[in-house]
C-alpha cells in the first residue's frame, strides 16, 4: 500500500516533494501542463538533487509537447541525478492540450511515442518518423556518463477508456487511473486485469495508481468550507471544465455528471457560453484548472459536487474510501496537493501512516 502526491508543477516543487519524502510518500507525480504551470523536467531535476528516496514521475507527459528523442534524453538526464527513481508517465492529454483548444493525441501516435522513447532508453538504434521521414536514431554517447540509460525507468500510461487500457495491458505498463469511486474503480481494474491476462501478462504484476484529491474534514466541517474548497474544489471543478469542453468544443467527456449534480453542471455550461474571447472559451474554462477555484465558478462548486468528485470527508470516511481502493487492487493512491495548500500534505501523511 503506497501513497504518492500529484502536484501542479513549480520550480520550487522540490520543497513539498522533500517533505513528502520525509513523511514516507512513495512517489511524486509532476503535471505536464505547459500553459498552466512550470516545466516538469526543470522541477523534477531540482527535486532529484534535493531528495534521496522518493520516486519522481511525469504525471503525465503529453506526446505533442516535445518530440520523443528530446523526452528520452530528458528522462535519461534525470536518471543520472536520481538513478532508478524516475518514472515515465504518459497520456493522450487533457488540460495541457485543451488549454490550447486541442483534443487528445491519437492513441496510435501515443503508442508509437512510447515505443521510440523506451527503445532509446534501452540504448537501441531504432527507426522513427521525424518531420515526415523515417530515420534511424539512437542516443549516441551514453558511455560518457552524461546521461543514465542503465537504471530502469518505469512506464505508466494514463488510461480511462477501454482502448487506452488495452494498450496499457498489451505493453505491460503501469496504469494511472482517475476513477476514484470504489465501485467504478473496482470494475475498471477488473477489466484491465482481464486484458492483461489476454495479452499474456501475469495478473499479479499489475502496477495500478489511482489519482485523487480532496480534503480531510474536521468533525462537523462542511465539504464546502473555505479550507475544503481551497483543497478539494479545484479537483471538483474539473467535472465542470470537462462538461464545458464537451458542450462548446465537441470534445469527449469521460466523466459525465450524475443526475444529482447535472443541473449544477448545466448552469456552469451556460456561464461558459459567455466566456471571452469568442471562439476560444477554453482560455477561461481551463484557467486555474486543478489549482484554484475561479470566483465566477465558486457557486457551482457545491458541497455535493465536492463529495461526489473528490476524496473528501472526515478522517475515518477518507480511510474507508482509500481502503476500498486498495482492496480493489490498486497499489498506489496519489493525492493532489494544491498550490498554496501545501500544509494539507500533513493531513494526508496521517492517512498514509494508518495504512503502514
Amino acid at each position: 500500500m503506497k501513497f504518492a502526491i500529484a502536484i501542479p508543477t513549480d520550480a520550487d516543487s522540490w520543497r513539498v516533494v522533500r517533505r513528502a519524502e520525509e513523511l514516507g510518500f512513495h512517489r511524486a507525480w509532476f503535471y505536464d501542463t505547459q500553459m498552466l504551470s512550470a516545466d516538469p523536467f526543470v522541477a523534477m531535476a531540482v527535486a532529484a538533487v534535493k531528495t534521496s528516496r522518493i520516486r519522481l514521475g511525469t504525471g503525465v507527459l503529453i506526446p505533442s509537447n516535445r518530440i520523443a528523442a528530446v523526452a528520452a534524453n530528458a528522462f535519461a538526464s534525470l536518471n543520472k541525478l536520481a538513478p532508478g527513481r524516475i518514472d515515465f508517465g504518459i497520456g493522450t492529454g487533457f488540460t495541457g492540450r485543451r488549454a490550447m483548444g486541442l483534443g487528445a493525441v491519437k492513441l496510435a501516435d501515443m503508442a508509437e511515442y512510447i515505443r521510440v522513447v523506451t527503445a532509446l532508453l534501452r540504448g537501441e538504434t531504432i527507426e522513427a518518423e521525424i518531420e515526415g521521414k523515417r530515420r534511424l536514431i539512437r542516443l549516441l554517447n551514453p558511455e560518457l556518463g552524461l546521461i543514465n540509460t542503465n537504471d530502469p525507468i518505469g512506464v505508466y500510461i494514463a488510461a480511462t477508456g477501454p482502448r487506452a487500457r488495452a494498450l496499457t495491458a498489451r505493453l505491460g505498463a503501469g496504469w494511472i487511473s482517475t476513477i476514484g469511486h470504489p465501485a467504478a474503480a473496482q470494475a475498471a481494474i477488473a477489466a484491465l486485469r482481464a486484458q492483461r491476462e489476454a495479452a499474456g501478462h501475469v495478473a499479479g504484476e499489475l502496477d495500478a495508481v489511482v489519482l485523487t484529491g480532496g480534503a480531510i474534514l474536521a468533525a462537523g466541517e462542511p465539504a464546502d468550507s473555505p479550507r475544503a474548497l481551497a483543497q478539494a474544489g479545484p479537483r471538483a471543478a474539473m467535472l465542470l471544465h470537462r462538461a464545458a469542453d464537451e458542450a462548446l468544443m465537441g470534445l469527449p467527456n469521460a466523466t459525465p455528471p450524475s443526475p444529482a449534480i447535472a443541473e449544477t453542471v448545466a448552469l456552469y455550461v451556460e456561464l461558459a457560453r459567455g466566456f471571452r474571447p469568442q471562439g476560444a472559451p477554453y482560455l477561461e474554462n481551463h484557467r486555474g484548472h486543478l489549482m484554484f477555484v475561479k470566483p465566477e465558478e465558486r457557486r457551482f462548486v457545491t458541497a455535493e459536487l465536492i463529495r461526489e468528485t473528490t476524496t473528501t470527508g472526515t478522517e475515518n470516511e477518507v480511510k474507508e474510501r482509500i481502503a476500498a481502493l486498495f482492496a480493489a487492487g490498486y497499489d498506489e493512491v496519489a493525492v493532489q496537493i494544491v498550490p498554496g495548500q501545501e500544509h494539507a500534505l500533513e493531513d494526508w501523511g496521517k492517512i498514509r501512516r494508518a495504512f503502514v
